[in-house]
């Protein structure tokens, strides 16, 4: 793996049992975030310590973040306030120490996949969400992978069964996982209809897509002919009725995620109201919550490999500003992937 910049050592060649850490202790917006010295982290015989060189930043960081929707804290995060206190998920890095369990990895080796805390210099991560990193990749790259790589996967592969000559649409196809899906679907063999705001055009038209709908200036998706085996909804909030109108009477639709804002359902309701309306439907309506392993990690680094998928990085940030990234994230300007360097 091409490396973005060296790894900092201390000077004095002693090793320091802290690290520099992006914590919180309240759930809110990016000001509860800052930049603090903390203990590194300890690690369990079945996970590996990494040292990291760049965090992903994605929507999922933001919800932990805010604590939002709220049964994302009866999830295990934290009722009135966050039990962890280091934020991120995504990384890339190098691996400092291994478990005495762990056989798969030993120090020195480059990884990317997810782990915990990862907004720091070093973040703990179970041995089996983890996997080697692409030669062909910087470190930047690679850490925005992982989840919306993953997500990205099984939503065109497993859920939406893409195959030769389908026609897929994919809503939102110039964000994280729209991005990978895009890519995906047409190493797949679809024809691919990607649909992004004016500013993305250019940049899924990057990606491969065939054809690229502006939902500024045409928003009616069913309009025309033209009808789809495979919808990817990764983040918008169209009515499930509109969706179905631009599906074939057999297509498949996935809804991968949804950012209405609400405070307790957030955009879940649509995929229950899907899950309740497919038995009595030739269509499938579907949704899922991705699965977290290190078989999906080798598929998607067997990919980006073979040049069938590249991350789209569109800002780095320091480890300072990460904040700033979330923001930037949150405003809906990123184009691909945001990364933070630690």
């Amino acid at each position: 793996m091409r490396t973005d910049s060296g790894t900092p050592e201390a000077a004095s060649g002693t090793t320091s049992t802290t690290m520099r850490a992006i914590v919180h202790d309240a759930y809110g917006e990016a000001d509860v975030l800052r930049l603090e010295r903390i203990d590194r982290p300890e690690i369990g015989e079945a996970e590996v310590l990494v040292r990291v060189q760049a965090a992903g930043v994605d929507q999922g960081l933001w919800h932990i973040m805010a604590g939002l929707p709220y049964p994302i804290r009866l999830a295990g995060y934290g009722f009135r306030a966050p039990k962890t206190r280091v934020r991120g998920r995504e990384l890339a890095g190098r691996v400092e120490a291994v478990g005495s369990a762990v056989t798969t990895f030993r120090p020195g080796d480059e990884v990317f996949g997810i782990g915990e805390g990862t907004l720091a210099e070093y973040a703990p991560a179970a041995a089996g969400k983890l996997a080697r990193t692409p030669a062909n990749l910087t470190a930047r790259q690679a850490a925005a992978l992982p989840i919306s790589g993953t997500t990205a996967l099984q939503a065109v592969r497993d859920h939406g069964r893409v195959r030769s000559g389908h026609r897929v649409l994919v809503i939102g196809a110039a964000g994280g996982v729209g991005s990978y899906a895009v890519q995906i679907a047409k190493a797949l063999g679809a024809e691919v209809t990607a649909v992004v705001s004016t500013g993305k055009v250019d940049l899924a038209r990057s990606l491969g897509a065939d054809h690229v709908v502006d939902y500024r200036l045409d928003d009616d998706l069913a309009a025309g002919e033209r009808r789809y085996d495979v919808i990817l909804d990764t983040g918008g909030n169209r009515p499930l009725r509109t969706l179905r109108r631009a599906l074939t009477p057999s297509g498949t639709l996935v809804l991968v995620g949804a950012e209405t804002g609400g405070r307790w359902l957030g955009g879940t309701d649509r995929q229950l109201r899907a899950m309740l309306l497919n038995p009595f439907t030739r269509q499938r309506l579907s949704s899922f919550i991705a699965s977290e392993n290190a078989a999906h990690l080798v598929a998607l680094a067997e990919l980006v490999e073979s040049g069938a998928v590249t991350p789209a990085v569109d800002r780095t940030f320091p480890l300072a500003e990460a904040p700033d990234a979330v923001r930037y994230l949150r405003e809906g300007r990123a184009r691909g992937k945001v990364v933070v360097d630690v």
